[in-house]
């Protein structure tokens, strides 16, 4: 809903990018279209697989498959920094790798491979010059938000198929053995972390929406409008505590569109820019 707002050179850039993002992750998860996701016996194979299609994109060679020739139109057209994509890639390439996270750092590390990343990217398709670093830290942070709304909606469904991405030292401070954390004895101490997650997700958010006000006013509306939207997963994991899993979390359309339309109001306000908060993990340069 949110690409919409986009003016249209800027939505159909973003539409291409997401049939790279959407068919790289398929790939790899053996789903269709973000649903069924298995387990892979040659996931480290698929990730080469990409990683060969990613690379010849962007070096301008036309791929035959409709997905990476989609990245190779947004890279030429934007300029975009091919170290973006491969960051990405190597997002892919730890999950095939069963990577598990030790550490609170480890955590932001995957995040930002696997979706901080991509705000960099969708950054570079609204127009921030790619020596901006501190605007595409900005947008890094919203992508850092949305991962981490994601893991936090998704505890149930990736232990299903043998993930786990809470850091295994969190585990250990609530005294969870890895791997048994969905088991109903450690729902409290599962839900403290969740809503640690959200915190940290809205952290990410509120820098973001500083970011935002440089970006033209189509791009800003869009931006916010999805910060909004996203930010409520994570904000309603925290509001159902033990219950967070019993269904998945989703907004609905109207929420989507009271999201559109508060977006729209502060797109227009001014908003002092601060400097980043330094408590925030910061992106591999």
């Amino acid at each position: 809903m949110a690409s919409n707002l986009f003016d249209r050179a800027t939505r159909e850039r973003a539409w291409l990018l997401y049939a790279w993002c959407r068919a790289c992750d398929d790939i790899v998860d053996g789903q269709d279209h973000g649903h069924g996701a298995t387990i892979v016996s040659d996931a480290e194979a698929r990730v080469a697989i990409i990683a060969e299609k990613t690379s010849a994109a962007l070096a301008g060679e036309v791929v035959g498959d409709m997905p990476f020739d989609a990245l190779r139109l947004v890279a030429a057209e934007t300029g975009l920094p091919a170290r973006f994509a491969h960051d990405l890639v190597t997002g892919f390439r730890l999950d095939a790798e069963d990577w598990r996270p030790r550490s609170e750092a480890d955590l932001y590390r995957y995040c930002y491979h696997v979706a901080g990343a991509v705000g960099c990217i969708m950054a570079v398709v609204m127009g921030v010059d790619p020596a901006d670093e501190d605007t595409l830290d900005r947008a890094c942070d919203l992508g850092m938000a949305f991962q981490l709304a994601n893991i936090a909606r998704d505890i149930e469904e990736d232990d299903r198929i043998g993930r786990c991405y809470l850091p295994v030292e969190w585990l250990v401070e609530m005294d969870m053995p890895p791997g048994q954390h969905m088991k109903p004895p450690f729902r409290d101490r599962l839900t403290v972390l969740s809503r640690r997650l959200a915190t940290r997700a809205a952290l990410h958010e509120a820098s973001a929406r500083v970011g935002a006000a440089r970006l033209p006013g189509r791009a800003r509306w869009a931006v916010l409008a999805a910060a909004g939207i996203y930010g409520d997963i994570a904000r309603a994991v925290a509001a159902r505590g033990n219950h967070a899993w019993d269904h998945r979390v989703t907004t609905s359309n109207r929420a989507k569109l009271a999201w559109v339309v508060k977006a729209a109001i502060a797109a227009r306000r001014p908003v002092a820019d601060r400097p980043r908060d330094p408590v925030l993990w910061t992106r591999p340069r």
